[in-house]
């Protein structure tokens, strides 16, 4: 949603406002936590707020790091490759550490499972120079 008023009930606009706001908080913090993924959180916030206020939609594509991003998304469902290699990096050093410093076998295979699963969904997002 891209123009045009909101065609839904206040209640629900604010609820899809705050939930935009948790959302991207969320993706905020993946930024930084590299287990919490930031494209999706980023993605659902972008709906939400195009379902709250074309203002706080706008906004949101206005930014100069995240607004890209979601334009991205939207018009090829991909990502650059430079934000993918980087994701890429940031996994695989994370979680190397993190099981190199942990002591608990079954952690260290839970680490080991979930890294090699968010890689996978990482490897699969479609690239776009």
């Amino acid at each position: 949603m891209t123009s045009g008023r909101v065609r839904t009930s206040r209640p629900v606009r604010a609820l899809f406002a705050v939930l935009g706001t948790i959302f991207l908080a969320l993706a905020l913090v993946g930024i930084v936590v590299p287990i919490l993924p930031t494209t999706p959180f980023l993605l659902l916030a972008a709906a939400c707020y195009a379902r709250a206020s074309t203002r706080l939609y706008a906004w949101l594509l206005g930014q100069p790091t995240l607004g890209p991003i979601i334009e991205r998304w939207r018009r090829s469902g991909s990502m650059a490759p430079g934000i993918k290699r980087r994701a890429l990096i940031v996994v695989i050093v994370t979680f190397a550490v993190s099981i190199a410093l942990v002591g608990d076998l079954p952690v260290r295979a839970g680490l080991a499972a979930f890294g090699a699963v968010l890689l996978l969904f990482l490897a699969r997002i479609p690239t776009e120079a």
